[in-house]
């Protein structure tokens, strides 16, 4: 059962498809990652992919582009810069200006990560069933399944039962 919390509507089956498949993409980045054998974590790696898609930014500019404070992500690009994922370069006009940008390292990375995800979901829309579906949140539904994800649904009964104890067979219970 979903929380209390969450609307019904006509878009309902949509959004919970929607945020399955989040988790589903989240999943393969993680793994993606791990493949790779790099130390970066997943707010890390959101830094360095935003400044791949926008360029050298200033910090205060990744801060808002992250929703973050400002030194939440000078202490991430510290460990970034330390990495040689990420340089930091004083302004030209106000050297109290950090400028931060990706090295070819960084870029590198975020470029294998991206290669890597985007055929890791071809395979999953090529290993769905070719059977028709009646709309966009049984497709993207079917894409999670695929990923051997649990549906919205199925995730939120799961989160209710995730802090009962477990019950090994054998065991009486009540």
């Amino acid at each position: 059962m979903l929380p209390a919390s969450t609307s019904t509507g006509p878009e309902t089956g949509l959004v919970e498809s929607l945020a399955a498949l989040s988790r589903t993409l989240v999943g393969i980045t993680t793994r993606t990652l791990a493949t790779l054998d790099v130390d970066v974590t997943l707010s890390q790696y959101r830094a360095i992919v935003v400044l791949a898609s926008r360029g050298p930014l200033r910090t205060v500019d990744l801060a808002a582009a992250l929703h973050v404070h400002p030194s939440t992500v000078t202490r991430t690009c510290d460990r970034l810069v330390r990495r040689g994922l990420v340089a930091r370069h004083p302004g030209a006009t106000d050297r109290r200006v950090s400028w931060l940008g990706l090295t070819n390292s960084g870029k590198e990375l975020v470029g294998e990560v991206m290669r890597r995800r985007t055929d890791q979901i071809r395979e999953l829309v090529g290993s769905r069933r070719t059977e028709p579906v009646r709309d966009l949140a049984e497709l993207v539904e079917a894409l999670v399944v695929a990923a051997g994800e649990p549906t919205e649904r199925q995730w939120w009964q799961q989160w209710e039962r995730c802090t009962e104890p477990a019950v090994t067979p054998g065991e009486r219970t009540g």
